[in-house]
């Protein structure tokens, strides 16, 4: 049997990857805890600079949780607990490092939060979108709706999850869903591009930045905790390694201190 969840770390890169195209990269219970325990070993990997996230096949990126595990009757709900999928995607989206979600095709149910859930999203062309939470009577979990109005807008939450629209991969792109959209030829160049960049910047400031960035958007910015990260960064080894780098005309060789 195929496994569902691949992690592959490679020096400063670390690949998660949806390995169930068959039934388009749904993820279940069992699933969505080989996803949070991949995601935990590359967090806790101290030479990993950025993890990309991705799904196999050219068909589906993922659509989203296998509703065909919840079962029907008065109590119908997604299982809670530590591999519920809400669980599962505020911890990726509280990973220490930058990550990259890879969008290598249609993007459906809670796959549209777990790519929000990433910092980048990367998308191919020809890629569809849709929430069907309104269309079966479902009620979105309370970060999910956050991040698709925080980092998106009111009006996209609005238009993906009352209205349960269909976005284009130009839509998405004219939205601001997807940062980037590219053909299927350049895709994963282009993966490779922007993780291998993520990858050579300073990991201390760029981990303390994307904190400091999220929590401005959630309007709950800690500025003490702000000033001290500002102090380790003014007083670290990468800072005196950039700035010599920079005299030398030469890359820099970060190591997170």
């Amino acid at each position: 049997m195929t496994d569902t969840i691949l992690l592959k770390i490679e020096g400063p890169r670390a690949t998660i990857t949806l390995n169930d195209p068959a039934k388009h990269n749904r993820l279940d219970t069992p699933a969505l805890g080989k996803l949070k325990a991949a995601i935990e070993t590359a967090d806790a990997d101290p030479d990993v600079r950025v993890t990309v996230l991705t799904g196999s096949g050219e068909k589906t990126f993922c659509a989203g949780y296998d509703l065909g595990s919840v079962g029907s009757g008065k109590d119908v709900k997604p299982p809670q607990g530590e591999h519920s999928f809400e669980t599962v995607m505020d911890r990726l989206e509280a990973m220490r490092m930058p990550t990259l979600c890879a969008l290598n095709g249609g993007v459906y149910g809670g796959a549209t939060d777990m790519a929000l859930a990433c910092d980048f999203r990367l998308g191919v062309k020809g890629m569809r979108f849709f929430m069907p939470a309104a269309r079966f009577g479902l009620h979105y979990y309370p970060s999910g709706l956050r991040r698709y109005t925080q980092k998106v807008s009111p009006s996209f939450a609005k238009r993906a999850f009352m209205l349960s629209e269909d976005f284009s991969d130009e839509e998405l792109m004219r939205v601001g869903y997807l940062d980037w959209l590219v053909d299927r030829s350049e895709f994963q160049a282009k993966v490779d591009e922007t993780a291998a960049k993520l990858a050579g910047l300073a990991p201390l400031s760029m981990a303390h930045m994307k904190r400091g960035i999220e929590q401005f958007a959630q309007a709950e910015p800690d500025i003490a905790m702000m000033r001290t990260n500002i102090r380790q960064c003014q007083t670290s080894e990468d800072l005196r390694e950039g700035l010599a780098a920079l005299k030398d005309k030469r890359k820099p060789a970060f190591k997170g201190r």
